[in-house]
């Protein structure tokens, strides 16, 4: 099984997981300080909401953050990362790292305009307070790792 994801920047993450909650007729499937994901049934989505606090390393508030594609398994992400590599582009790859309150495996690519793309899987739950946006520990690929970051956005506001 696999979903696209859509992770948005907020500037006020209570009033987005209620409007969000209502256009989609669910609760968030995760739900952190400064951060929520919706699984949406029908149709299937992964809708993240992160938090931008006005500043510059959070990228345009109300902007796209980054898109992914989530997939059921690390093997996926493996085949993903051959198909893309194969196809010429470049990728950078992340195993194990911990991003967005969960342990994932993920390739990064970037689109010509510079919107980053992710193929992940979630491996397990990280502890509240473990990768979070902005905070760098392992959510996007670093400058001058192959991937570009959107316009406005550094490489550490990305995370899903």
């Amino acid at each position: 099984m696999s979903r696209v994801q859509l992770a948005l920047n907020v500037t006020d993450i209570d009033a987005s997981v209620v409007f969000y909650s209502k256009l989609f007729g669910a609760e968030p499937a995760k739900r952190e300080p400064g951060y929520a994901n919706f699984v949406v049934a029908d149709p299937p989505l992964k809708l993240v909401l992160v938090e931008a606090g006005g500043r510059q390393e959070d990228g345009p508030v109300g902007a796209l953050n980054h898109v992914g594609v989530e997939v059921g398994s690390a093997d996926e992400v493996v085949r993903a990362t051959t198909q893309l590599t194969a196809a010429g582009l470049d990728t950078h790859v992340q195993g194990g790292t911990t991003c967005c309150f969960a342990v994932q495996d993920k390739v990064w690519v970037s689109d010509p305009d510079g919107v980053a793309w992710e193929v992940y899987t979630v491996l397990a739950d990280a502890p509240s307070g473990s990768g979070v946006a902005g905070d760098g520990t392992g959510c996007s690929p670093g400058a001058g790792e192959g991937v570009a970051v959107a316009p406005g956005a550094t490489p550490a506001a990305r995370c899903c």
